[in-house]
């Protein structure tokens, strides 16, 4: 490998450190029983907070589908936001663990 080639990579990889500390503060939402439960998910899929209704709390079997529901919306939130981020560094290749 070249000393250009080198300093791409190097350049590339302090590019994705930088992306995945953002990851880890830059926050997405997912909802589900039009917005009776609300998940904030950092971009590295850590659950931030709960939020629910109190009406919600009423049929606790329809609050459990509603709160998974909302996990998993935030969840695809993050992978899409995560993806989206790499794609600029990557461009367009996917790198496992990243």
């Amino acid at each position: 490998m070249n000393r250009n080639m080198m300093r791409q990579a190097q350049k590339q990889l302090a590019q994705l450190q930088k992306i995945q500390e953002e990851l880890e503060t830059i926050t997405v939402e997912g909802s589900a029983g039009g917005g009776a439960v609300k998940v904030v998910m950092t971009g590295k899929q850590i659950v931030e907070s709960v939020t629910i209704d109190p009406e919600a709390a009423e049929e606790v079997d329809l609050l459990q589908d509603m709160v998974l529901a909302a996990v998993n919306d935030a969840s695809t939130k993050a992978q899409e936001l995560a993806a989206q981020k790499m794609s600029v560094v990557t461009g367009g290749m996917n790198i496992p663990g990243f």
